[in-house]
């Protein structure tokens, strides 16, 4: 027997028959003996049309209200399956966040966790019940409705997981694991059998959305292992493990790119201490997260200062940033929308000294120039021309071996459905 947690994405719950059918999945792992928790998303494009329904009343709504109303299309998804387990013999109740005692802080429409109370889903469990969980939300200490941010309920259920020491934590989606690429870019994209979760950070962080960032950092930080699977078919998935439990250590595991970035430089800034302080300071202070960060040097003690920032906050970014370049007496402000990351991950990257050559000289191979560098123990990232993605993505997967001739008809969705 085991203690298991099942996370269903908005693909898997998206009508009454895919609800019947993770009904009878749950129903099959109750059977073998095992006490079970499942994690639900809102049905597939429920919190968009919540979101429509809020923009059509207030293009500005009151951020509070606007969890309240989220929160509904989970909860009517656990009730929904809670109902449909009980129409066929099994014993089952559904929990909100704040029953659950999901806390959380304040920060509406992307709260975070602080702690979990599990008694609740404890006492259900001893009852031999069913668990069935609303994801993506939780309470502040004011008792106030929170929501987690898009992608949440994989965080829930990881969270969940590591409160009550689950065996394992199973997060079924639409797509059948985790890819060395996105098989609607490289048709020779194969399933991982297994990856560690620094490189599932990586390429999670990246371009790869099969799971959200958050719950990553839950499953490493609490050591939860877990098993990405589709809901649409019964084979085997993606295990995300500690690293020392990896069988195969490849030099790159995976190919990732993302087009929600955007370029700023700040030109011919004053070279003197404390510079990049004042650049940055007013930027952060708006809560907007900079990412790569390149300083060219000049002459007569100037450089370029050039960063990155999420393309949803680019015109922020910019205008703050112009505001401080007449602070200090730099010459402009440009900016670049038409950009794309392209990036290797892999574990292996440390001990092989011939990756970044490798995918240097492929991008010069294709004509595409590299804009700016970036780089961490496994992974390196180049920033390009947003028209080049796919081909880089193709050709740098093709370079590192990571073509399977018998994925030519994977037509996997890679990236999630819509919430």
């Amino acid at each position: 027997m085991a203690l298991i947690v099942q996370k269903y994405g908005g693909a898997s719950v998206a009508n009454l028959e895919r609800i019947k059918s993770v009904a009878h999945r749950a129903a099959k792992a109750f059977d073998s003996g095992n006490d079970v928790v499942v994690a639900l998303s809102a049905m597939a494009g429920e919190t968009d049309r919540l979101i429509e329904l809020a923009n059509r009343i207030s293009p500005l709504p009151s951020k509070r209200e606007l969890d309240v109303l989220l929160a509904t299309g989970e909860q009517t998804t656990v009730a929904l399956l809670a109902m449909t387990l009980e129409s066929i013999g099994y014993p089952a109740v559904s929990l909100l966040g704040y029953q659950i005692k999901i806390r959380t802080d304040s920060s509406y429409g992307s709260a975070r966790i602080a702690d979990i109370d599990s008694d609740n889903i404890k006492k259900n469990l001893a009852q031999k019940k069913i668990v069935v969980i609303a994801g993506f939300q939780g309470c502040d200490s004011n008792e106030n409705i929170t929501t987690l941010g898009r992608g949440g309920s994989d965080t829930s259920a990881v969270a969940v997981a590591a409160a009550i020491k689950a065996d394992k934590c199973e997060i079924y989606t639409d797509v059948e694991g985790v890819f060395t690429a996105d098989p609607n870019i490289c048709s020779k994209a194969k399933k991982l059998k297994e990856i560690s979760y620094e490189e599932m950070l990586e390429m999670a962080s990246i371009g790869a959305k099969v799971l959200q960032t958050r719950s990553v950092e839950f499953a490493k930080k609490y050591n939860v292992a877990l098993h990405v699977r589709s809901s649409f078919n019964n084979k085997e998935g993606t295990m995300v493990l500690e690293e020392n439990l990896i069988t195969e250590k490849m030099a790159v595991s995976g190919i990732t790119s993302g087009k929600n970035e955007a370029l700023i430089t700040i030109k011919k800034v004053p070279d003197t201490p404390g510079i990049a302080a004042k650049i940055f300071e007013p930027i952060a202070e708006a809560k907007i997260v900079v990412d790569m960060i390149v300083q060219n040097s000049l002459k007569d003690q100037q450089t370029d200062m050039s960063f990155t920032v999420p393309i949803s906050d680019f015109k922020q970014a910019f205008d703050i940033s112009e505001k401080t370049a007449k602070e200090i007496g730099a010459q402009e402000v440009v900016g670049d929308k038409n950009i794309a990351r392209v990036s290797v991950t892999g574990i292996g990257i440390k001990n092989h000294s011939e990756v970044a050559p490798i995918m240097f000289s492929t991008l010069a191979q294709e004509n595409i120039n590299i804009i700016i560098v970036s780089t961490s123990e496994i992974r390196i990232s180049c920033l390009i021309e947003a028209k080049y993605a796919e081909l880089a993505v193709r050709s740098l997967h093709t370079a590192f071996n990571l073509d399977d001739d018998k994925s030519n008809n994977v037509s996997l969705y890679y990236g999630g459905g819509k919430k």
